[in-house]
């Protein structure tokens, strides 16, 4: 069958040949019509994510859609190594597919289940989000980070709070659901200034797609808000700014702030995979927006290095 396939470490996959899978014990075969290419797809073919094997070669792709034998349209993730999503065909546990509902497209599908299902996951299964709460998106003019506004909104959310360094894309947030747009500067300072009113009227859930200096300033704040301010989840998804930060002990002894992560291995693969079927469920009566582009996998070694992550690019494979 054809394949996108990474033959050596960190280099860019290749469109080739690769073995056609069988199906084991409570396996299914999928025969895969589109596959997104994502940030933990990137950096797991590059053999730097935390779930990354190491072994090679191996087809690239966590996730997908796809039509079984008997022709039931899924969603699949996390295919058996060395199978991947970005491929004609691919084997995965039963319990790892979810129905798509009728309305909702092939690429759509494809496309928003990896960033909606961070959101979705961390707000629902770590930080146990309820109505009316208060959610501030530390890195909201991402992908996920736009969908993680929408998604709050629809849970509930009484307010939501977006950070991000773009200000034209920042603008662009209240029309999702943004109610406050707070902009991350190289001043510190000022970011803790402009949060620390946001923090004194009460911020329950902090959903973390950066990590780095703002996280830092974020926890800080929260800290200084003291006893008038209500215990923060703080939700760690992604680390786009730095996979590491430097934290006052006093930050955490003097707070009921709440540390956690949101990812595979901190969640159970079918709570994930539950998170996922809740997300389809939701996207077309949520109207859940997702700018896409489509494009067939037999270019992918031309736009694996040119595509971003926004609009979400969807490999067509059939």
């Amino acid at each position: 069958m054809k394949a996108a396939i990474v033959l050596e470490a960190g280099k860019t996959p290749v469109y080739g040949d690769f073995e056609d899978p069988v199906p084991g014990n409570g396996e299914v075969r999928i025969n895969v019509t589109a596959a997104a290419l994502s940030t933990v797809v990137r950096s797991r073919a590059s053999g730097t994510h935390y779930s990354s094997s190491g072994d090679l070669p191996f087809v690239v792709g966590i996730d997908g859609v796809g039509r079984l034998d008997d022709g039931s349209r899924v969603y699949f993730v996390l295919p058996r190594a060395p199978l991947g999503s970005m491929s004609e065909r691919t084997v995965v546990r039963r319990g790892q597919c979810v129905a798509i509902p009728d309305e909702l497209d092939d690429v759509t599908a494809a496309a928003i289940a990896n960033p909606g299902m961070s959101a979705w996951a961390a707000m629902k299964e770590r930080a146990k989000l309820k109505a009316g709460e208060t959610v501030l998106v530390n890195g909201a003019t991402g992908t996920a980070g736009r969908l993680a506004i929408q998604i709050a909104k629809y849970m509930g959310a009484r307010k939501v709070i977006a950070t991000g360094r773009n200000i034209e894309a920042l603008k662009s947030l209240a029309k999702l659901g943004a109610d406050v747009t707070i902009p991350l500067g190289e001043d510190g300072d000022a970011l803790e200034e402009a949060l620390r009113g946001q923090f004194a009227d009460g911020i329950d859930v902090v959903v973390d797609y950066l990590w780095g200096p703002s996280a830092e300033r974020l926890i800080i704040a929260g800290a200084k808000a003291g006893k008038d301010a209500v215990p923060i989840r703080f939700v760690h998804v992604g680390s786009v700014s730095a996979p590491e930060i430097t934290l006052p002990s006093a930050a955490l002894r003097s707070s009921a702030i709440e540390l956690m992560g949101s990812g595979i291995g901190s969640i159970q693969v079918d709570r994930l995979v539950k998170s996922i079927d809740d997300l389809m469920q939701a996207t077309v009566p949520g109207r859940f927006e997702i700018a896409t582009r489509t494009i067939p996998l037999t270019a992918v070694e031309e736009a694996w290095s040119k595509a971003g992550n926004m609009p979400r690019t969807v490999f067509k494979v059939a």
